[in-house]
């Protein structure tokens, strides 16, 4: 049994590097909510460094609300935007030795693309127009993951420890009770039921397939570093490989 960890990295927090020795996969902001050409550098170097696969954070260009603030309508210049994060990031990445192997993204347009079909689409024709062989990370059973199989790209399905979930399989929105799971041991569990039992129980108590292929660790905890090791130990006891 194996599980890609993947952590959303260059976001202004200092445990960057001691991450990218516990995960199996790096997601890079690129300008839009966070990072710029140090950052991205940076992390790029490190994850060539651990042998990590590298990947491309973009987001809705909204430094000021880290990227988290849902857009009524879609904006006119959003494939623009996203080209440009993806391209700046690519060029820094190539010049560190890397390669991007997949897009991720991030925050309110991660959230928005995943129940949205037209950003969906939006997105996915953007990321292709970019690299036609990357692979597509979005929200397990979303419209995200939906639109990138429709346009023939590669996929891969994305699950969260530390969140909520609705009985529909959409994330509760941050800022809403039961949004957010703070309880290690409480996070232990649901990982060992996503990826041996393939579910989720939600906010209501439901249980939910969830096709988990990936597994996100945020980084910007006060004890991410640390909680990530016991993630570790507990796939070890397992024996559930961590691998991109």
């Amino acid at each position: 049994m194996t599980i890609d960890l993947n952590a959303d990295l260059g976001e202004g927090c200092d445990n960057d590097e001691a991450l990218l020795a516990l995960v199996s996969s790096a997601n890079i902001a690129c300008g839009g909510h966070a990072g710029d050409a140090d950052t991205m550098r940076a992390c790029a170097r490190w994850a060539v460094a651990k042998g990590v696969s590298i990947g491309a954070h973009p987001s809705f260009a909204d430094r000021a609300n880290f990227g988290r603030t849902e857009m009524a309508q879609i904006p006119t210049d959003l494939r623009e935007s996203l080209l440009e994060q993806l391209q700046t990031l690519r060029g820094i990445v190539h010049e560190e030795g890397g390669k991007i192997v997949h897009v991720k993204p991030h925050g309110a347009l991660y959230n928005q693309a995943a129940r949205d079909p037209e950003l969906a689409r939006l997105v996915v024709s953007t990321i292709r127009e970019f690299d036609p062989n990357v692979v597509i990370v979005g929200l397990a059973g979303g419209a995200l993951v939906a639109a990138a199989r429709e346009a023939g790209m590669r996929t891969t399905e994305e699950a969260f420890a530390d969140r909520g979930y609705q009985s529909n399989g959409a994330l509760v929105p941050r800022g809403t009770p039961g949004a957010l799971i703070e309880d290690e041991d409480t996070m232990i569990t649901r990982i060992l039921d996503m990826i041996v039992n393939r579910r989720v129980q939600s906010i209501d108590g439901q249980w939910c397939d969830l096709n988990a292929e990936t597994l996100c660790l945020h980084g910007d905890g006060a004890h991410a570093v640390a909680f990530a090791q016991r993630i570790r130990k507990a796939l070890d006891a397992q024996q559930i490989k961590v691998a991109a």
